[in-house]
């Protein structure tokens, strides 16, 4: 069955740039994985399975047009393997750190076929907007929301 991630989860950065993958993340990993540059501004770290469904997605998306070469030139200049640890830590390039803006607070949150990395700055920003959808006028008036 293929692997799904879900829930949120905070840890910061070591002094050499690595997190620590929350344990129930592990078990869906050997010691390999894709860690990439994803949309909003965050990482994604895939498990094998479903990068080889992301790269078959990616050459078919290839074939559209300029725009989307370049998208997928992007994607894949912005990707690396990266390796898991006895501790569960994953080591994240510099230049995959600044490009999601990761300091030492992290946000890592399940996203169903991938883990996202997110600094918590950017998730507050792009991502908390979003969870107005979820307030309804019931859960108002109900007092589930301040």
């Amino acid at each position: 069955m293929a692997a799904r991630f879900f829930g949120r989860h905070e840890h910061s950065l070591d002094v050499k740039g690595r997190i620590i993958l929350p344990a129930r993340y592990r078990g869906h990993f050997d010691t390999l994985a894709y860690l990439s540059q994803h949309q909003e501004g965050c990482l994604a770290l895939w498990t094998p399975e479903e990068f080889e469904k992301q790269l078959a997605d990616m050459q078919q998306t290839q074939d559209r047009g300029s725009a989307e070469r370049n998208m997928v030139r992007i994607w894949s200049a912005g990707l690396t393997e990266v390796e898991l640890d006895r501790q569960g830590r994953v080591a994240i390039p510099t230049y995959l750190r600044s490009y999601a803006e990761l300091d030492s607070a992290v946000l890592i949150v399940g996203a169903l076929n991938r883990i996202e990395i997110w600094s918590p700055s950017l998730w507050e920003a792009r991502v908390r907007p979003a969870e107005a959808m979820f307030i309804t006028p019931d859960t108002v008036a109900s007092g589930e929301v301040e």
